[in-house]
């Protein structure tokens, strides 16, 4: 589910200065997020992760979240006279006063847990609880903090989260970041982009400098909220040892050790099981998330011999068949009820609710390419597929894939598993024996769709 724009968006002031913040939601508390890193409210649903994350958040809270002062939609700053973390705790609360919010659950992670530390000893009746991940107290050692990192350390960190040299040249930060998504292309594309859009260069240095410098270890003992103190056992840039400081400090805080080493804790594959444990601190429940795994039924067909064809009539011609192949594809998908998933350069992915309206697709979808002069062959099965964002993912896609790719040409061929499901549908099927799927355990008995 991705959230949309907020019943309230708009600006707050905050001495003189304007907050951009949205709402989102309703429910039986608040939950304001001090956002970590440069990332604009505007650009939060345009990562699938990061909206996964928001939607888990809003299903049990209404959700406040806005841009500090130097960030994205709020009023800039001069890099030379950066916000103190003082003037961030008032954009804070002038967001929540703004929102009609008099207490909320604070969320702070990472080089923003030092705002969230001081939301909470500073105004202890707007604030109903508090949940920290990746924090510390204090970035850099001393004689009486060991637990800290250098301070070439810190500078290197300043450096390389706002590197301006190009990508292939520059040090891999998103894999020391958020391994768990630096993998994924979308992912770097999206943080690219939504770290330009969320502070120039020097600004960003400017106001890392502040947060990395800070030291609130004199105001934990004060914090009377209760903690939740979460936490990356493999951090890269914040130790694990700094957020066990936190919760040690602060009365009564639960602390959470979490298998992982994404700084950008949202971004991380054990992101769901932090907002199980932030759920159930906050409201006593444990959680019942919605699965992001449902039963689908995949279908991928592929044009036989494009290569052949595009040089037998030409890159013009071929264009205009591919277009109209296209067309006849989505329309065929609209008739019976599919949703394309994504192209595979000379074949569609789509998934269907219903197996029987898959295989009646895809024999639509073979007899309007062989009017173009086409033939395609298509496989469907069906199974438990993982939801990400709009893509899908898991065995049931590569089985349905590797289906595909066994058929022949202008033929349908299924899993035993649609067989199955579709008995008394009328739809007839013919053995095609036990087939091995590359990089699929087993063996696996295939049918091919007959035409009656």
């Amino acid at each position: 589910m991705l959230l949309r724009m907020g019943e309230v968006a708009g600006y707050a002031t905050s001495d003189g200065a304007y907050i951009a913040y949205e709402v989102l939601g309703t429910g039986p508390r608040d939950l304001i997020i001090v956002m970590d890193g440069f990332v604009p409210i505007d650009t939060m649903n345009d990562e699938p992760r990061m909206a996964h994350c928001m939607a888990r958040l809003n299903s049990f809270a209404r959700l406040i979240r806005f841009d500090r002062r130097g960030v994205g939609l709020s009023d800039p700053v001069s890099p030379s006279s950066p916000p103190t973390l003082e003037q961030w705790v008032a954009d804070a609360i002038a967001v929540l006063d703004a929102a009609g919010s008099e207490r909320a659950v604070v969320l702070a992670a990472a080089e923003m847990s030092p705002v969230g530390l001081l939301i909470a000893a500073m105004h202890p009746d707007r604030v109903e609880a508090l949940v920290v991940v990746n924090a510390y107290a204090r970035a850099l050692a001393d004689t009486d903090y060991p637990e800290g990192v250098s301070a070439e350390v810190i500078a290197e960190l300043i450096r390389s989260s706002t590197d301006t040299t190009p990508a292939e040249d520059a040090e891999d930060f998103v894999f020391l970041a958020a391994p768990s998504a630096a993998h994924d292309p979308n992912f770097r594309r999206w943080w690219q982009e939504t770290g330009r859009r969320g502070a120039s260069p020097a600004t960003a240095r400017a106001l890392l400098k502040v947060e990395l410098e800070s030291d609130v270890r004199a105001v934990l003992s004060t914090i009377q909220a209760p903690t939740l103190v979460a936490h990356m056992r493999d951090e890269a840039f914040v130790p694990m040892a700094l957020g066990r400081y936190v919760a040690d400090h602060i009365v009564g805080a639960r602390w959470l050790e979490v298998a992982g080493a994404d700084d950008y804790w949202w971004g991380s594959d054990a992101s769901d099981l932090v907002l199980d444990e932030i759920e159930e601190f906050i409201t006593g429940t444990p959680s019942a998330s919605p699965t992001n795994r449902v039963l689908s039924t995949v279908l991928f067909t592929d044009i036989v011999s494009s290569t052949e064809r595009a040089h037998e009539l030409g890159d013009h011609r071929w264009r205009d068949v591919l277009n109209s192949h296209d067309q006849s594809v989505r329309r065929q998908l609209t008739r019976f009820r599919g949703r394309e998933v994504n192209t595979t350069g000379d074949g569609f992915v789509a998934t269907f609710d219903g197996p029987a309206r898959a295989v009646a697709c895809a024999c639509a979808i073979r007899d309007a390419a062989r009017q173009l002069g086409l033939e395609v062959r298509s496989g469907v099965h069906t199974g438990e597929v993982e939801l990400r964002g709009d893509d899908i993912a898991g065995i049931a896609v590569h089985i349905a894939a590797r289906v595909a790719s066994a058929a022949e040409p202008s033929t349908i061929r299924v899993s035993r598993t649609v067989t199955d499901l579709v008995i008394g549908s009328g739809i007839q099927f013919r053995d095609c024996g036990e087939h091995t799927l590359k990089g699929v355990p087993g063996t696996w008995a295939l049918y091919e769709v007959v035409n009656e």
